[in-house]
Parts: C-alpha cells; structure tokens; sequence
C-alpha cells in the first residue's frame, strides 16, 4: 500500500494577497487554510503552499524560476476554462498551448513573483 500522497511545493512569495488572487482568480484554485502570511491551495489533487516573505526579506533572485509541473489529463480544457483570465495577464507571461518535441503538450504561466507555473498533457513524441 502507497504511503505517499501528492506532493505540494511550497512558493516564498512578496505579497500573499496578490499571490492568493493570482492562483485563485486567474488559475481557478481555492483556498482550503489561511492564517497570517500561510496559506495553502488546492485545485483538485493539486495544492500549493505559499509563504509570504517578512517584510524588507527579498524574493530569492531571478525571474521565470521553474516552480512546479501539473499534469492534466487534457490541457486544451484546461486552456479554454483559463483563457479569459490568461488573456488578462501580460502576453509575456503565458506561453501555449504548445506541443513540446518530448512528448507533452504545455502551457506555462508566470506567476507575480517570478515563479514559472507548467501544465502539461502526455502526447505523442514527434517523430
């Protein structure tokens, strides 16, 4: 019998309220627990922890960091549901759909502070 569950990364971010609309009002995840800069998030069997910064701490540095990867079982669905919030955000921070030459379809989503959000659905590697 497994023992393990899902695993739920757990995201420093600069501002918890902004983080929190990011997730919940672009990427349709809803908040199961908050308390103080704590929250944590889930959408199906995919949950995130986010941990706000102290004031005057820093994010760790660089932009388009790689934070988590979610499989789906159909990323086009997934698009079409999120698309009218995605088309809200900065072009440059919505990449795909996409069929990647490694066999996946992809949409990656910058998140406010820098993390890189992937959705993916297994395909046929190109030949």
């Amino acid at each position: 019998m497994s023992n393990f569950i899902q695993v739920t990364p757990f995201m420093h971010v600069a501002e918890l309220d902004r983080a929190l609309a990011f997730f919940t009002d672009i990427l349709g995840f809803t908040v199961g627990y908050r308390e103080g800069g704590y929250a944590y998030l889930h959408r199906e069997k995919v949950g995130f922890r986010l941990l706000e910064l102290e004031k005057g701490c820093a994010v760790p540095p660089g932009d388009r960091r790689y934070t988590s990867y979610i499989d789906v079982v159909d990323l086009d669905r997934l698009h079409a549901e999120l698309k009218p919030k995605l088309d809200t955000l900065p072009e440059k921070d919505v990449y795909g759909p996409v069929d990647q030459a490694y066999g996946q379809r992809e949409l990656l989503v910058l998140g406010p502070d820098g993390n890189l959000i992937a959705f993916g659905q297994a395909i046929k590697k190109a030949a």
